[in-house]
């Protein structure tokens, strides 16, 4: 990989420090060379005599974020989103690792797609590191969800070793539901590897034409309801092949009340699992649906109010481990059509670390420690990775956010392709200014 001409170091003086890894929570300077955190004090005076100073009062320093799952729309759909511009819009939003699921088009069902896609990952970080470079911010290290069936169909393994050779991350499958002797066989079969399993519980019978969650708003509203059980039946049916095969997996989506009693009871009992829910379930429930407005409509739907405050409750207390952006990019027309016949899902990588922020720090309801933990090392742990802590010899791995910054969701104002987002043109507050990438040698102020 290509290294720049020079290095620079960077001290962020009264920085706020926010540290899942360390549990800490301290105002203090720290001072970056080569991309190597160097100091972190309560003051730092004796600095390089080429460094760059910023006042950093009223900003926020946290490791860098991890998104568990999203959707690329390259290859096969680069008119949602290329790998490119993906990679810019997580940058942009402070995550420095991201993890696409395989439902590209052709999907990642095999060796050769997810070399070309890691090849091109790394084409980029090439090309940032070039003196001409047009990138803003320095590229997140991209994972890889290999498919666990064939054109992700949910009838049949793929070839699981040679996608594990190729470098995938671990495995993922929402259409698996239909045949649970395959469930079976796969977490046998994926046993030794040690790789992450996800799976998105959901009994697509049950669902039936569900477009939001059955309850009193889907009877009000004269929509479609989609029972909470047809989430909670395979998670149950999960735990209990978890529970027979001992295999770890990772619950994705997590959407219900009823599913976080199930998973803490499965953890109480020694079950090797780990759970995630959307930050989408997280800010807002059935009510919002009221406007009809076509970018809520989700898979699994808004939850109920009474689940969402469960939803909050098992976040901060770790029974759901982390919380995942699952960005869902599509264009204007696929998304331009009546909420029943919408395509499901969001973008969020610009926006979920500046709503979470907003209506969840600011409230008082999270601890800033909470939201970051749910956001950085415990989605690393998810997929058997670590983070670094922000102390002196890491490598600098961090995003740098200003809470209070005010700024508009427009079209021309994100990176990302697509702007199927309901907060589209309205004011938000709070935006990522710097990140650092442990796999990049030098930094960039985020444009």
């Amino acid at each position: 990989m290509a290294t720049p001409d020079h290095m620079t170091s960077q001290l962020l003086q009264q920085v706020r420090v926010i540290d899942p890894v360390l549990e800490t929570d301290q105002i203090a300077d720290v001072l970056i060379t080569d991309n190597i955190i160097r100091s972190v004090a309560s003051s730092i005076s004796d600095v390089p005599h080429d460094t760059q100073i910023r006042d950093c009062r009223d900003l926020v320093l946290g490791p860098g974020l991890v998104d568990l799952y999203s959707h690329s729309g390259e290859p096969g759909l680069e008119e949602r989103e290329t790998l490119s511009s993906l990679l810019q819009a997580a940058a942009a939003g402070g995550f420095t690792r991201i993890t696409i699921l395989p439902d590209t088009s052709p999907p990642i069902d095999n060796p050769a797609v997810v070399t070309q896609l890691l090849k091109q990952s790394e084409k980029m970080s090439e090309i940032y590191l070039s003196p001409s470079s047009p990138s803003p911010s320095p590229p997140p290290l991209l994972n890889i969800w290999g498919a666990l069936t064939l054109d992700n169909a949910g009838k049949q393994m793929t070839e699981l070793s040679d996608l594990a050779a190729a470098g995938v991350i671990g495995f993922a499958d929402t259409q698996l539901w239909e045949n649970l002797g395959l469930v079976r066989r796969v977490l046998e079969y994926t046993q030794p590897w040690g790789k992450p399993l996800a799976f998105w519980c959901c009994n697509r019978q049950l669902m039936a034409n569900g477009v939001m969650r059955e309850g009193p708003d889907s009877i009000r509203f004269g929509l479609p309801g989609n029972p909470s059980f047809s989430e909670t039946s395979a998670i149950a049916s999960l735990l209990e092949l978890v529970a027979t095969v001992g295999t770890p997996v990772h619950i994705m989506r997590v959407s219900t009340a009823r599913s976080v009693e199930l998973i803490a009871s499965a953890k109480d009992s020694g079950l090797p699992i780990t759970a995630s829910t959307t930050w989408m379930h997280l800010l807002l429930d059935t009510k919002a649906i009221k406007s009809y407005d076509p970018n809520l409509r989700l898979e699994p739907p808004l939850c109920n109010p009474g689940d969402l405050a469960v939803l909050r409750r098992a976040v901060r207390t770790g029974v759901i481990d982390a919380i995942a952006v699952d960005h869902t990019p599509y264009t204007y027309e696929e998304k331009t059509v009546a909420f029943a016949e919408a395509p499901p899902g969001v973008i969020g990588f610009e926006l979920a670390l500046p709503l979470l922020w907003q209506h969840l720090v600011e409230t008082d309801e999270f601890t800033p420690l909470e939201l970051w933990r749910a956001l950085s090392n415990r989605p690393a742990a998810c997929l058997n990775q670590g983070i670094s802590a922000i102390t002196p010899g890491a490598r600098a791995e961090m995003v740098l956010f200003d809470p209070q910054q005010p700024w508009t969701a427009e079209k021309q104002n994100l990176h990302t392709l697509s702007s199927n987002t309901p907060w589209l043109q309205q004011q938000l507050q709070g935006r990522v200014v710097q990140t650092w990438s442990a796999a990049m040698s030098r930094t960039t102020q985020v444009n």
